[in-house]
């Protein structure tokens, strides 16, 4: 489906006290105060999932983002003063930026996932109570094939995430390629891959975390598919950096499934939750009911 302007101001008119609960919700939706409320309930809420599986004998697996990061201290401090133990936590990570000749970046880059996972997930854990190196499931170019089967190959448990400026889950993202265009089919179907960044992922990050130098950001990716990240028994989505997600919030919670933002397919999922903050709910349209914005009826 295509959304018109209509549609879209219409859902972004909505005030973010209004979100919770509201009857044309797509997909249920749950809102936190802040980014430091945000991380607590993540954190808390993967520590009681890792707890109860290993308490009945069994693995967790799981599907771990590189942000949203507010969780990570929160996670390892529950860990390390709870005594949990992650030996039988095995660890798929979602995606992984490269250089414009798909290969990896070097561990100290701002948007090396790897480096900044493990100087802030694993190393702060205490050694005894450590994800076992075998048990971290990094991307790699070379080893794309290897991770698809290994996450067919038994169940994952949860996918844990954000989203980005267009929806993406991953690295899932619009595709806008104008010779090559995917059904929704397709998007769903989508698997592990290398590819190049849309133009406007570069530049969201660039913005971010470059001062808008697009030029440092790293135009390549290697990703799960939505195939991997919508096969978890359970998804939970979080966002707390605010304007970069706002748009892309009220699409997936309001819109149908469509190809131009990924994350609308979470609709279809049968254990599937968005949690933003309120910085990230209140969307700009909401608090100016003065704006006009020239759209036709």
């Amino acid at each position: 489906m295509s959304i018109s302007s209509k549609e879209l101001f219409e859902w972004c008119q909505v005030p973010y006290q209004e979100l919770e609960g509201h009857p044309d919700l797509k997909i249920p939706f749950r809102l936190v105060k802040d980014s430091e409320s945000m991380g607590r309930l993540m954190a808390r809420e993967l520590v009681d999932e890792v707890q109860a599986a290993a308490s009945r004998g069994e693995w967790y697996r799981a599907i771990i983002p590189c942000g949203p990061s507010c969780w990570y201290q929160p996670f390892t401090d529950l860990v390390n003063r709870e005594k949990v133990s992650l030996r039988r936590f095995a660890v798929f990570h979602m995606d992984e930026c490269l250089d414009w000749q798909g290969r990896e970046l070097p561990r100290a880059h701002p948007y090396s996932f790897r480096g900044a996972m493990e100087r802030q997930f694993y190393d702060p854990v205490d050694a005894e109570l450590a994800v076992p190196e075998g048990n971290r499931r990094w991307l790699r170019p070379d080893n794309v094939e290897e991770i698809r089967r290994e996450i067919a190959s038994a169940a994952i448990h949860l996918t844990y995430g954000g989203w980005g400026q267009d929806g993406h889950i991953a690295y899932n993202q619009a595709r806008r390629h104008p010779y090559s265009r995917i059904s929704l089919q397709q998007l769903r179907d989508s698997s592990v891959r290398i590819q190049e960044n849309n133009w406007d992922t570069i530049l969201a990050l660039a913005q971010r975390s470059f001062g808008a130098a697009y030029q440092f950001v790293p135009p390549m990716s290697v990703t799960l598919g939505l195939k991997e990240c919508l096969a978890a028994a359970r998804v939970r989505l979080f966002s707390d950096t605010g304007a970069w997600k706002q748009t892309a919030l009220r699409v997936a919670l309001f819109s149908g499934p469509t190809p131009e933002y990924p994350m609308t397919l979470l609709q279809e999922h049968p254990d599937a939750l968005i949690t933003a903050t309120v910085q990230t709910a209140t969307h700009p349209i909401s608090v100016h009911p003065e704006w006009d914005l020239g759209l036709e009826d």
